[in-house]
């Protein structure tokens, strides 16, 4: 691929930049502890929250991320027959300024700056993005959430707000941005179905058989214009 036809790359966050399953299942953490649910492994509740997370973002496409996580948090307590609570529920709902940026992400973000202009697509809210923003190193260029569009992805009137409003606010079209994500499912398919190019950053390694985490099972796998293992990878190639 030719990297230097792109003048943007738009990024998905939380699985691209921030390590959200970590981020996640150190959330869980207060509940499976206070009912001694030692049966309940890593792979189990990544696995649940992305059933349930998946259904409520569906069923509410408005709701803001902290409310859509607060469900989530119930929901999981009664699937799994835990004791929960209004603060462990609170808690859970504002935990996104917790999770983690993975350790490359700042340092690629910084090297990718110096070629491309940067821009958000995240499936959060406002405040929940600026809380992870700081971890990243970078001034985005364009920012868009999920609070600004009213719905979630990968419903692909999220990509298409993006896309109209950088060719209002930049002059630029869909041929002269590229979209990097790690999802599968809230990323690379409806990127596709609005026509833009892709990069996979594989950080499951599902082109190896990986684990889908906190990630909806997809049984037919997009075709990717290029795939890297990890952000400084991408970052090194294409600058």
């Amino acid at each position: 691929m030719d990297y230097n036809q792109y003048k943007f790359l738009s990024f998905d966050c939380y699985g691209t930049l921030i390590d959200w399953e970590t981020g996640i299942w150190n959330a869980f953490q207060r509940i499976i502890l206070l009912n001694n649910r030692t049966d309940l492994s890593r792979e189990k509740v990544l696995s649940h929250f992305a059933e349930l997370e998946e259904a409520q973002q569906t069923n509410a496409p408005s709701m803001l991320y902290p409310e859509v996580l607060y469900n989530v948090h119930q929901q999981f307590a009664k699937r799994n027959k835990l004791n929960s609570n209004e603060k462990l529920d609170k808690e859970f709902g504002n935990s996104v300024q917790y999770w983690p940026a993975f350790s490359d992400s700042a340092d690629a973000l910084r090297k990718l700056k110096t070629k491309f202009k940067l821009i958000i697509l995240s499936n959060v809210d406002d405040a929940g993005f600026a809380d992870s923003s700081r971890q990243l190193g970078v001034n985005f260029d364009a920012i868009y959430t999920a609070e600004q569009i009213g719905s979630y992805k990968p419903n692909t009137a999220n990509f298409e707000y993006m896309l109209k409003r950088v060719k209002q606010t930049f002059g630029i079209n869909k041929d002269s941005i590229l979209h990097v994500a790690q999802s599968l499912f809230h990323d690379l398919i409806p990127a596709k179905a609005v026509g833009m190019r892709t990069v996979w950053i594989d950080r499951q390694n599902l082109s190896k058989n990986g684990n889908w985490g906190a990630t909806k099972v997809v049984n037919d796998l997009p075709k990717a214009d290029a795939i890297f293992e990890n952000l400084m990878s991408f970052a090194q190639t294409a600058v």
